[in-house]
């Protein structure tokens, strides 16, 4: 399952509606587990992005439809990471 770190930033319309973003949050992690992908953490930060989440998705097109469905509430917009463990880099290295 691949991993990924997403970077999200509040659009005016989230921060419009900033006292819902838990439950908001709450809302798609549900969506998206019954989807096949499990959330390993959403943070909410402070810095240059807003929220910070790690997920395992099923597939890479799994994550693509997961973050356009996200996109498409208008609350954030995204920058999203593939992270690799350290036996997927020892993989990956060997290979090359």
């Amino acid at each position: 399952m691949p991993t990924y770190v997403v970077l999200y930033k509040f659009t005016d319309q989230g921060l419009k509606s900033i006292k819902d973003t838990v439950r908001r949050a709450r809302e798609v992690r549900a969506e998206n587990e019954k989807r096949g992908f499990k959330v390993i953490g959403t943070y909410w930060t402070q810095g240059q992005y807003d929220i910070v989440s790690i997920v395992d998705a099923p597939s890479e097109d799994a994550m693509l439809a997961g973050l356009f469905n996200i996109a498409a509430t208008g609350n954030v917009h995204s920058e999203t990471l593939r992270a690799h463990t350290e036996a997927e880099m020892e993989k990956a290295l060997q290979a090359g």
